[in-house]
């Protein structure tokens, strides 16, 4: 049979027993399709968690003949033979350290070191080299030195994407192959448009690792062409675009576009890691995506039961930062209750800190679970993990106490010590944009006459910095800033720029909505 003939059929066939049969019916075959026939059982019976039937595939006589036949006679091969039986048989798992494996890649080295291998040979020695879990330096820096020598502009995108994840292991502190980065990094730029959604990944993953910040042309247009491949992603690929736009701090309103036509319809369907990684993409850019938002939340509901714990308050962080509460809130803040009572051991301290501050920050108030988080126990084990009681740890801890405290006054359970507290909230969103506050004062200054009307980041014994106060009188005349008497009302000045929305919204972030709650409660009029 001739090998078009053979791989026909091999594609014909589903399972490794209908292959071994096949392989059995044939008197002589080379060791091209030999190592085919190893490629297309490694793509039938492996999957996520590994070989399916690991007795049926490695304890098979025609499979053990195969695997002798490449050991002993490892030289007589083709280098397509040698090079595809290498992928195969790792993909199947073989053990790294067994005489079969050793022999494949004794034969790739020696091909290696007399240059006997092709750009396409030497990706592909490259990529198997990369899924072995100690993988040989040595070999991966030759192969880089091979590739340094051939002409990057003719370079397939394969060829591009896989060198981009040998230099991932192999560059590590050193800056020696800068030079061959900002060659393919300029070559990367002009076939951006042609890379399927896979080399896509690969290579903003690459430049990631790679701390590959100075190339933005090449990040934007990246970014740009992932779009148009967020439905064919991987959920595997799909975390290192995200990790990439988040690593480079950037933000494409169509690739939001994408992602929410994309993710609501694939949530069922979807790894729990990836969806975590799309509210973190939303939470970190302040993307209030209500289709993204409502379908994550009917995906918690329905399956939350079996998430970590760190998905868990992932998946309900952004709904506080964005300060944004679904249409089934009720539903979704009642499961997240059940979760607690069954697993609240489970959290991380710093995690199960900031999902109850996320719940406070919208009005959800987890008072069963206080008297944990303000005990001492508690907070020995959050200064014992990084970051530690920082500044930021202590505003959550000190914002939670402060709305326990105003907005549920039947609490009667454990405080915060003072010591815990601090003397103002670290705004971590929602800083005060310097522009407009100069333009208000301005205003103001105009409209009141006097400076003394009026005093600007004024601290508040709750913790609270002010942007602007203006105290009135019973009549509702302005008084003095310095006067303390006779002050009837005293008018909270919120100068709310960009920053403290939710992006291209009127949607105040969770950190803003709370103060302005909160200052409402302490008796300030507030005003946007």
């Amino acid at each position: 049979m001739d090998e078009q003939a053979f791989f026909r059929t091999l594609k014909s066939l589903h399972t490794s027993q209908e292959i071994f049969k096949f392989l059995r019916s044939l008197e002589v075959m080379s060791d091209i399709m030999a190592s085919g026939a190893l490629q297309r059982i490694s793509e039938l019976e492996v999957d996520d968690d590994g070989l399916k039937n690991p007795e049926g595939v490695l304890e098979n006589e025609v499979f053990r003949a195969l695997c002798f036949q490449f050991e002993f006679e490892s030289s007589k091969l083709s280098n397509t033979g040698l090079l595809n039986a290498l992928q195969a048989l790792i993909k199947l798992r073989i053990d790294p350290q067994s005489t079969l494996i050793a022999s494949l890649l004794s034969e790739c080295e020696e091909r290696l070191a007399n240059r006997k291998l092709t750009v396409d040979g030497l990706c592909s020695l490259g990529e198997s080299l990369l899924e072995l879990e100690v993988p040989s330096c040595a070999m991966l820096e030759q192969i880089v030195s091979h590739m340094q020598e051939k002409d990057i502009e003719n370079w397939s995108p394969r060829e591009m994407a896989m060198v981009y994840k040998i230099l991932q292991v192999v560059v590590g502190e050193r800056e020696q192959y800068q030079d061959l980065l900002d060659r393919m990094n300029s070559a990367t730029l002009i076939i951006a448009y042609r890379l399927c959604p896979k080399f896509t990944s690969v290579i903003l993953n690459s430049l990631v690792a790679l701390h590959q910040t100075q190339v933005v042309p090449l990040i934007l247009a990246l970014c740009k062409h992932s779009v148009k491949h967020v439905p064919y992603f991987t959920s595997d690929e799909l975390v290192s675009v995200l990790e990439a736009f988040l690593f480079f701090g950037h933000r494409e309103q169509i690739f939001t576009e994408a992602l929410e036509k994309h993710v609501p319809k694939s949530i069922p369907t979807m790894h729990p890691e990836t969806v975590s990684k799309v509210m973190r993409y939303c939470c970190q850019k302040k993307i209030l995506s209500k289709p993204i938002l409502d379908a994550v939340a009917e995906g918690f509901i329905s399956n939350a039961d079996s998430f970590t714990t760190d998905q868990i308050a992932e998946y309900i962080v952004p709904f506080g930062t964005l300060n944004y509460l679904p249409p089934n809130a009720s539903s979704l803040f009642r499961k997240l209750e059940a979760i607690l009572h069954t697993r609240l051991g489970q959290f991380q301290p710093h995690a199960l800190l900031n999902l109850l501050h996320s719940c406070v920050l919208i009005q959800r108030y987890p008072v069963n679970f206080l008297p944990k988080i303000f005990s001492p126990y508690f907070l020995q084990q959050l200064q014992a993990q990084p970051p530690g009681l920082d500044r930021v740890v202590a505003s959550q801890l000190t914002q939670l106490f402060l709305t326990v405290t105003l907005e549920c006054p039947f609490y009667e359970g454990p405080k915060l010590l003072p010591k815990y507290q601090v003397n103002a909230f670290l705004t971590t969103h929602c800083f005060l944009d310097v522009h407009l506050f100069k333009k208000v004062k301005s205003g103001l200054l105009y409209l009141l006459k006097k400076r003394t009307y009026f005093s600007s980041e004024v601290p508040t014994p709750y913790f609270y910095t002010v942007d602007i106060e203006i105290k009135l009188d019973e009549k509702g005349f302005t008084l003095p800033a310095t006067q303390c008497e006779e002050v009837h009302t005293r008018i909270a000045l919120c100068v709310d720029g960009q920053n403290r929305f939710c992006v291209n919204s009127h949607n105040l972030l969770g950190e803003e909505a709370i103060k302005q709650r909160h200052l409402q409660l302490l008796g300030y009029k507030v005003v946007q």
